[in-house]
């Protein structure tokens, strides 16, 4: 689904780009965002992911590094040093790699879905 500007907004935010536009980067660093871009001037301060990408990431790479190692015990039976030299750098490889774009997705959905922050003294 694209918005009005014929941008997805869940690919750009999977790429690093402004939901909005597509263009603008999302990111400043490695995991906070740009309060506004630079390219539209799309307001991105209140743009939250929570928890979510976190979350995501945990329940994904532990899936895949747990059964992977599993998988490798049962089939191999390698010494316990030669899991944690395998699976615990992957590990950590894979949360980095996974989280920026993950958050970046959140974002996306919560722009495409026009979900905000809603706080107690928004209602009064």
């Amino acid at each position: 689904m694209t918005d009005a500007a014929g941008v997805n907004p869940l690919l750009a935010g999977l790429r690093g780009r402004c939901p909005h536009c597509g263009q603008g980067r999302l990111f400043k660093g490695f995991l906070s965002l740009t309060p506004a871009c630079t390219a539209c001037g799309f307001n991105l301060a209140h743009a939250d992911s929570g928890d979510g990408p976190a979350v995501f990431v945990i329940i994904i790479v532990g899936f895949l590094v747990v059964f992977a190692a599993l998988f490798t015990e049962i089939a191999l039976h390698p010494p316990i040093w030669l899991h944690l030299v395998i699976w615990l750098p992957l590990a950590v490889v894979l949360c980095l790699s996974l989280l920026r774009p993950l958050k970046g997705l959140m974002i996306g959905a919560q722009i495409r879905n026009k979900a905000s922050e809603h706080r107690r003294d928004d209602a009064a």
